[in-house]
C-alpha cells in the first residue's frame, strides 16, 4: 500500500474524532429546525446557542455577535458588502486592502471597483509583510473599508493585526480580516485587536466542510446575501445546520484548548522542513521565517514547473500544493508570490507544504529525501535549468537574492 503524508492542511484538514462523533450524534439526536417552537426544535436551538457562545468565547466576542455562515468565502463577502453599507451612510467610497489577499477578497473588490468604488491595493514587501503604517497613509476622508487578511493562505505570513486595527479604531474606519487560516491556530482577540468583522471556516481547523462564521462587532449589522427568513436574527436566512455548527464548535474548542502545545510541535517539523529544503540549489523560501502560521512552508525551486513537482511528489505519497486550492485549476503563477516581487519564471516553480500536528518527524524526514530527488529528476529534463546551469542564462534567483 502506497505511504501517504498529507501536506496540504492550508487547503483543508481531516476531520477530528471529536468534532465526528458531536455530528454523528447531532444528526442522529438532533434532527430538529431551530426556528420551531416545539420541543425538538427548541433542543436544536439550544445547541445552536451553545455553539454560538463557544465560539464567541475563544475569540473574546460576545455570543450575539456571531453569525454562521456556510464558509470563509462567504463571510468574507457579507463582510466586504456590509462595510460598504456602513460607509454609503457617510458617503464614503473608498476600500483599502492588499495586493495577495484570497480571492474571496480579491474578486469581490474588483466587481465594487467596476461598480463605481475606489480600492487601494497595499503593497506586500519581499517578506510578506503589510505595514501598518502604509495602511495609515492609506486612510481617507472617504475610506469606508480596511480589509487585511489575518495570515496568508499560501505563505503563511502573520500580519501586524492588533497594530492595524488600532489604526482603524482611531481613524474611525470599519476593519475586517479574514482570519481563515489563523482560527484554530493563533490566539485571536477581536476586542484587544480592534476587529470590527472577522471570517471563520471550519474546515482549516478540523472540523466540517460547509460551515464558517462571520463575527460581526455588536454596533454592525451584517448586510444580507440571502433573502428569506428571519435565521440568524434576520441576518442570513436558511435552516442551520445544526450537525455541521455543531461540529464546528467541537473543533474549534478543540483547537484552543490545545493551541500552544501543537503549535510548538508543528512549528519544530516546519522549521526542520525548511531546513532541510533549503539546501537544494536554486531555492527560496517564500515569506517571514519569524512571523508565519506554525505548519507554514513555502518555497520556490528554479527551473521547475509547479505542477510536474505535485504530480510526482503525489506518485511518492506526498500530498501538497502549489498554492491556494481555490485557484488550483489556473496555469498562472500565484498572485500571492508575484505580489512579493518574485519573476513569473521562478514564481512558478512553488511548492507549499502545511502540515499539522498528525504529522511525524518522519513524515519530515521523508519529505527532506524526496524533494530534492524529484526537483533533481525535473531539472534534468528542464531546457531552463540547462541554460542556468551552462551559463547560457542568468539564474533570476540568484539575482533576486542579491
Amino acid at each position: 500500500m502506497k505511504r501517504i503524508i498529507y501536506a496540504d492542511n492550508a487547503a483543508t484538514t481531516p476531520m477530528s474524532e471529536t468534532a465526528i462523533k458531536v455530528m454523528v450524534d447531532k444528526m442522529e439526536n438532533c434532527y430538529g429546525n431551530a426556528s420551531s417552537l416545539h420541543t425538538v426544535g427548541q433542543e436544536a436551538a439550544v445547541v445552536l446557542q451553545k455553539s454560538r457562545e463557544t465560539m464567541a468565547k475563544y475569540i473574546n466576542a460576545e455570543p450575539r455577535e456571531i453569525y454562521f455562515t456556510s464558509c470563509g468565502s462567504e463571510s468574507d463577502n457579507q463582510a466586504i458588502l456590509t462595510g460598504i453599507k456602513v460607509g454609503a451612510r457617510k458617503n464614503k467610497k473608498h476600500i483599502i486592502s492588499s495586493k495577495f489577499e484570497h480571492h474571496g477578497i480579491l474578486t469581490v473588490l474588483e466587481r465594487l471597483v467596476k461598480q463605481g468604488y475606489e480600492v487601494t491595493f497595499l503593497d506586500v514587501y519581499r517578506n510578506g509583510m503589510v505595514k501598518a503604517e502604509d495602511v495609515a497613509n492609506a486612510i481617507r476622508e472617504d475610506t469606508a473599508l480596511v480589509t487585511i487578511m489575518y495570515a496568508n493562505n499560501e505563505i503563511g505570513t502573520i500580519q501586524p493585526i492588533k497594530e492595524i486595527g488600532q489604526i482603524c479604531k482611531d481613524k474611525k474606519v470599519v476593519f475586517h480580516t479574514d482570519a481563515v487560516q489563523a482560527g484554530g491556530h493563533l490566539p485571536i482577540d477581536v476586542a484587544a485587536e480592534n476587529i470590527d468583522m472577522l471570517s471563520f471556516s471550519a474546515h482549516k481547523f478540523n472540523g466540517p466542510k460547509g460551515v464558517g462564521i462571520l463575527y460581526c462587532k455588536r454596533n454592525i449589522n451584517p448586510e444580507r446575501l440571502i433573502e428569506g427568513g428571519g435565521h440568524e436574527r434576520g441576518r442570513r436566512a436558511g435552516t442551520e445546520n445544526i450537525p455541521g455548527i455543531a461540529g464546528m464548535a467541537a473543533a474549534f474548542e478543540e483547537s484552543c484548548l490545545h493551541m500552544q502545545e501543537r503549535a510548538e510541535y508543528t512549528s519544530k517539523l516546519r522549521d526542520k522542513l525548511i531546513a532541510g529544503l533549503s539546501k537544494v540549489p536554486n531555492s527560496i523560501v517564500n515569506g517571514d521565517l519569524t512571523n508565519r502560521l506554525p505548519g507554514n512552508v513555502n518555497m520556490c525551486f528554479e527551473g521547475v514547473e509547479g505542477e510536474s513537482l505535485l504530480l510526482m511528489l503525489d506518485m511518492k505519497g506526498i500530498e501538497a500544493s502549489s498554492g491556494s486550492a481555490c485557484t488550483s485549476g489556473s496555469l498562472d503563477p500565484s498572485h500571492v508570490l508575484l505580489a512579493l516581487g518574485l519573476p513569473h519564471e521562478v514564481a512558478h516553480g512553488s511548492l507549499r507544504l502545511s502540515i499539522s500536528h498528525y504529522n511525524t518527524e518522519e513524515d519530515i524526514d521523508y519529505i527532506i529525501e524526496t524533494v530534492p530527488q524529484v526537483v533533481s529528476y525535473l531539472r534534468k529534463m528542464s531546457p531552463v535549468w540547462e541554460k542556468i546551469e551552462k551559463g547560457e542564462e542568468k539564474s533570476k534567483l540568484e539575482q533576486l537574492k542579491k
